[in-house]
Parts: C-alpha cells; sequence; structure tokens
C-alpha cells in the first residue's frame, strides 16, 4: 500500500498535537516502510544473526514514539530519524554480543553500492567508528550514508530528506564511500581537531 507524504506528515502532525489514537495511526501508515527499512539493513548481516527484522522495527518505534518526544517536521525528517535509530540498534547489538563474546562474528557486508570491487566485509562496528569519524569532517555525507545504507534509501529518497539534488547525493556518496573504504583500510579514522 502507497501511503501519501502528505498523509504521514499530517500523522506526525497530529501525533506533535497529542491528538488521542495518533501513534496508532503513524504506526499502520509507516509500519510497512519501517519494516523494508529494517529488512535492508539486516540483509548485509551475517547469516544466522540473533536480531529479526520486526524485532529491529518493534525497537525502534519504541524509541522514535516512546520516551523523549522528537517533533517530527514532515515524512522526510520522520525516516531520516528512523534509519538514524536503526542504525544505532545494530551498533549497539552488535556491541554487546562483542562484549558478550570477543568474536562475535558480527559482519556487514559492503555491497556494490559501497564497495566498488569483490565486496568485502567490514565488522559493523569498524564501520560505525569510521563514520562517526565522517560525521567529524563532512556531515552531509555521512548523513547520506546512514540513510542509503542503513536506511536503505534510494539516491531520490535521500535527496528529499536532505533537500538536495541527487547530483549533489551522488557527490556525497562518494566522497563518503572513498573516505570509509580509507579508513577502514588504515584502521580508526583521525577525528576532527577541535578549534
Amino acid at each position: 500500500m502507497h501511503v501519501s507524504p502528505g498523509t504521514i506528515t499530517a500523522a506526525l502532525a497530529e501525533l506533535r498535537d497529542e491528538t488521542p489514537g495518533a501513534a496508532d495511526r503513524l504506526v499502520r501508515l509507516v509500519i510497512d516502510d519501517l519494516h523494508r527499512l529494517a529488512e535492508a539493513a539486516m540483509r548485509r548481516e551475517s547469516v544466522g544473526h540473533t536480531l529479526q527484522p520486526t524485532e529491529l522495527v518493534n525497537e525502534a518505534f519504541l524509541r522514535l514514539l516512546g520516551g523523549t518526544a522528537i517533533e517530527f517536521s514532515d515524512r522526510a525528517h520522520f525516516f531520516a530519524i528512523a534509519a538514524q535509530t536503526i542504525r544505532r540498534l545494530l551498533v549497539e547489538h552488535a556491541r554487546r554480543r562483542h562484549a558478550a563474546k570477543r568474536d562475535a562474528g558480527i559482519r556487514v557486508v559492503l555491497d556494490d553500492q559501497l564497495a566498488a570491487n569483490d565486496r568485502p566485509t567490514l565488522e559493523l562496528i569498524a564501520l560505525d567508528d569510521a563514520l562517526q569519524g565522517l560525521e567529524q569532517v563532512a556531515p552531509r555525507p555521512a548523513r547520506v550514508v546512514e540513510l542509503r545504507y542503513f536506511g536503505g534509501l534510494s539516491v531520490e529518497e535521500t535527496a528529499e530528506v536532505l533537500k538536495s539534488s541527487p547530483a549533489t547525493i551522488k557527490r556525497d556518496w562518494t566522497f563518503a564511500r572513498a573516505f570509509l573504504l580509507r579508513a577502514l583500510d588504515t584502521g580508526p579514522t583521525p577525528r576532527a581537531e577541535q578549534s
């Protein structure tokens, strides 16, 4: 079922206004898209991963709609925050598993979108560390990676979320890919100096 962006934005406004039943309506409108994001993120995980897409969606909903109220401006903003939440949940899960046993085997496969050549596998924790380094140097390309890689958004959807052109998103993606592959090849990324 395709839900128009305006319908989701209206549901977010109801949520912001604390309209009774708004959270339930929002869940019904976005559940399929969030499940698609979770499945895209999970496809990159190793076989036998203990976290399932439905669990990931449920936990994301708890974080998005529970606790501290986030004021979502529109559909694009909601899905940007959802992609960020999914990333954090996967990294937290990987860190817990890694702490439980030193070689947890949690791996993420960088497909041809991010890795130009031989589909290398990289640890999710190392990818997150490299992405944090990219955020320090170039925040927008880091958001592009978060939305495309963890959120499963297309170039056009990412452009909508970031209010940029598809050409800008493609340039940011190319820069981010080079930065991350270099950082992952050489180890920890240098943090930007504080000024």
